[in-house]
C-alpha cells in the first residue's frame, strides 16, 4: 500500500509540475508564435515549400495549443506552377511530431478564399542561400498535409486575359515533394469559349510530369452535355504534351461568333487527339471528329436572299439530317475529310477540304435537289451528274482562308449569262422584292 501510495503521489507530482510548466510555457509560447519573428521564418519557409522567392503571412494569432490562424498569406513571383498565391482567413493546426522528419507540419489547413494564378515554366535551378551550422537540428521544409479552400480562384492568362477556374472548392495534398490537386465546382471562363461549369478535376504536378487524370466540365445551361479531358505534359526537358478530349451533347450556338448564335442550333458530340514535342501549335500534331446532331439553321440573312432569289422558301431554313467530319493536323498542314452535310430531300455535301499555311484547296461534291434548281436555266450544264435523287457537281475550293474562292458561282454565271431571260426573271423577282420592302414600311 505505501509503494502504490507513493506512485500515486511521484504521479500526481508530475501532473502538477507539468501543468506548472504548461501555464509557464504557454504564454511563451504564444508570445513566440504570434511575433513577427516567427511569422518571418514561418512565411520564408512557407514561401519556399511552394517555390516562391518570399511570401507574407498577416499577423498570426494562437488558437489553440497547436493551433493558430492568419487573416492571409501572399506570395508573387513563383519559379514554378504556381505565379501567385493570395489567401484569406487562414487556419491550420501543428503537428510536432514533424520535427522528427525535420520538417515544419501543418495538418488541416483551411483558407477560407484566395486566388492562385499557375503558369507554365522552364525548369531552372532554384536558389541555395548558405546555411548556418546549425541548420541539420532544424526543420528543412514546411510541409502542408492537406489545404482545403472554398471558394477559390485558380487563374492563368490566355491570349491577354485572364482565365481560369472561379469560385471553385481546391484540396491540395502532398505526392512526396509535390502536390496533387483537386478542384470541384465552380465556373471556368476563357477567351473564346463559353463558361463551363466544372464537376471535378484531378491533376498531379511533378518535376517532371503534369499528369490531368480528368477534367469534366458541363455546359452552363445544359446538365446532359459534357467535356472529359485527360493526358500528360512535361515539365522539364521533355516538355511533350499527349492529351485526349472526349465531349458528348454540346450546344454548338454558344461556341459561335456572336451574328450566329441566334441562327445556328445543334449539339455536338466528338473526340479530340492532342500531341506534340512542346504545348506549342506549331510542333503539335492530332487526330478529331465532329457529328452535330439535331442540327438546324434558320433565318439566316444569306439563305433568307437564297429563298428570294430561287423563289424557294424551302431554304429559308435548314433541318439536317447527317454533319459529321473528321480532322487530322500535323503543323502546318490540317486536312477535314470523311465531311457529310445533309437535309433529305434537299441537298448532301461530301468531300475534304485541306489547309496548308492559310492556303485552301480541295474539293466538294455537291448534291442538290431538281426541284431547288427550277430558277436555274439547263441545271445539268451546272450539275451534270444525278443518283440518289440529286443533281450532283464537283465544288474546287482555291485562295486561302482569309479569302477563299470556288468555282460554283462562275459557272452559274456563265449559264445566266447565256440564257438573260432566266437572268432577268432573278432580276425582277430582287426588284419586287425591294419594292414589296418600301411599302410595307410605310
Amino acid at each position: 500500500m505505501r509503494r502504490k501510495g507513493r506512485a500515486i503521489a511521484t504521479v500526481a507530482i508530475l501532473l502538477i509540475l507539468g501543468a506548472i510548466g504548461i501555464a509557464w510555457l504557454n504564454p511563451r509560447l504564444t508570445h513566440h508564435i504570434e511575433s513577427d519573428h516567427f511569422r518571418a521564418e514561418l512565411a520564408k519557409e512557407t514561401a519556399k515549400g511552394l517555390h516562391f522567392p518570399s511570401g507574407q503571412y498577416a499577423p498570426i494569432h494562437r488558437t489553440g495549443f497547436l493551433s493558430a490562424t492568419s487573416d492571409g498569406f501572399r506570395a508573387r513571383n513563383g519559379r514554378k506552377a504556381m505565379k501567385s498565391m493570395d489567401a484569406h482567413g487562414i487556419t491550420a493546426r501543428f503537428n510536432p511530431l514533424g520535427f522528427f522528419l525535420r520538417r515544419w507540419q501543418l495538418d488541416d489547413v483551411h483558407i477560407r478564399s484566395g486566388e492562385v494564378e499557375i503558369q507554365t515554366y522552364a525548369p531552372t535551378p532554384e536558389p541555395s542561400p548558405a546555411k548556418p551550422w546549425f541548420h541539420i537540428f532544424l526543420p528543412q521544409r514546411v510541409y502542408l498535409k492537406l489545404v482545403e479552400s472554398e471558394p477559390a480562384d485558380v487563374t492563368w492568362c490566355f491570349r491577354g486575359e485572364k482565365g481560369g477556374f472561379f469560385g471553385t472548392r481546391l484540396v491540395i495534398a502532398p505526392h512526396g515533394r509535390d502536390f496533387n490537386y483537386q478542384a470541384s465546382g465552380g465556373t471556368l471562363k476563357m477567351a473564346l469559349i463559353p463558361n463551363l461549369q466544372l464537376r471535378d478535376t484531378h491533376l498531379l504536378i511533378t518535376k517532371k510530369l503534369l499528369t490531368l487524370y480528368n477534367l469534366d466540365l458541363q455546359p452552363s445551361e445544359d446538365a446532359t452535355g459534357n467535356i472529359h479531358a485527360q493526358g500528360t505534359a512535361g515539365t522539364s526537358e521533355d516538355r511533350s504534351v499527349d492529351f485526349n478530349f472526349n465531349f458528348e451533347r454540346i450546344p454548338v450556338e454558344e461556341w459561335l461568333p456572336k451574328q450566329w448564335r441566334d441562327h445556328v442550333r445543334g449539339t455536338a458530340s466528338g473526340n479530340i487527339r492532342w500531341r506534340g514535342k512542346n504545348p506549342k501549335l506549331e510542333s503539335s500534331t492530332g487526330e478529331a471528329t465532329l457529328r452535330v446532331d439535331g442540327g438546324r439553321i434558320i433565318e439566316l440573312p444569306f439563305l433568307e436572299n437564297l429563298a428570294k432569289i430561287t423563289n424557294e422558301k424551302a431554304l429559308e431554313r435548314l433541318t439536317l439530317n447527317d454533319c459529321s467530319f473528321a480532322l487530322t493536323w500535323n503543323y502546318p498542314r490540317a486536312e477535314i475529310k470523311n465531311i457529310a452535310i445533309d437535309e433529305k430531300g434537299k441537298f448532301r455535301a461530301e468531300g475534304v477540304i485541306q489547309v496548308e499555311r492559310k492556303a485552301l484547296s480541295g474539293a466538294i461534291e455537291l448534291g442538290v435537289a431538281r426541284h431547288l434548281l427550277d430558277w436555274l436555266p439547263k441545271p445539268e450544264e451546272v450539275f451534270p451528274h444525278e443518283h440518289d435523287g440529286y443533281l450532283w457537281t464537283t465544288v474546287h475550293l482555291s485562295g486561302t482562308t482569309d479569302a477563299p474562292q470556288q468555282d460554283l458561282s462562275p459557272r452559274i454565271m456563265e449559264v445566266l449569262k447565256e440564257n438573260p431571260g432566266a437572268a432577268l426573271g432573278l432580276l425582277l423577282r430582287q426588284f419586287g422584292d425591294w419594292l414589296k420592302n418600301i411599302f410595307d414600311s410605310e
